[in-house]
């Protein structure tokens, strides 16, 4: 019965990985806004974390991250670039290790609020909001913590003129961020939820 049940997972966990590499290589997975991109990844890492577990949600996010990674060497990512250019160890934490840890941790937080949630209803909404908020905060907070000295981010810092970090992650996140939330807790969350209700893993 354990084998059985391993093998579906991995075999979903299969399919959500396609999925990623799928939105990658189609360009579905984000769409350039000025010097970020609004990431649209995070709807399936959230929905994997919250249906197969923690693990299977860092697996995600790893596999997202070495995506990010990739743009990074390449140039493909004009910023993430930038930096891999003055730190290649910081970029990978930035691309690769936090985007693991935002798989791990909305499948730790849809856990938690599932069991105090009696029907079941919004824990899938609060995992859906968890991946992409997080990733904002992470993302954003690691490049304040690391870069924000750095000519590239100054000089944005300036366009969009920010004076302190606080006020460039809210001028350079904005409406995309909002966004990205959004199709979260609207597609994540109810996508979540109805494959649960399907399957009866409620």
């Amino acid at each position: 019965m354990n084998n059985r049940s391993n093998l579906r997972k991995m075999t979903e966990l299969a399919i959500f990985i396609s999925i990623i590499l799928v939105m990658k290589i189609t360009g579905l997975s984000s769409i350039p806004v000025g010097p970020l991109v609004m990431t649209l990844t995070m709807v399936p890492i959230a929905i994997g974390a919250m249906l197969l577990g923690p693990v299977e949600g860092a697996v995600l996010g790893f596999i997202y991250g070495l995506t990010s990674l990739y743009d990074a060497v390449t140039g493909a990512s004009g910023m993430t670039h930038f930096f891999f250019q003055i730190s290649p160890i910081n970029t990978v934490i930035l691309c690769v290790v936090l985007r693991t840890a935002v798989g791990f941790l909305t499948g730790i937080i849809f856990k938690a609020v599932k069991k105090i949630d009696k029907k079941k209803f919004i824990c899938y909404y609060v995992g859906g909001l968890a991946a992409p908020m997080l990733n904002t905060i992470l993302f954003m907070g690691y490049i304040v913590l690391v870069f924000y000295k750095t000519e590239f981010v100054q000089n944005l810092a300036a366009k969009v003129g920010a004076v302190n970090p606080l006020m460039f992650v809210v001028l350079v996140v904005g409406l995309q961020g909002l966004f990205e939330w959004l199709t979260g807790i609207i597609i994540g969350g109810s996508v979540a939820k109805a494959v649960a209700y399907g399957l009866k893993r409620e």
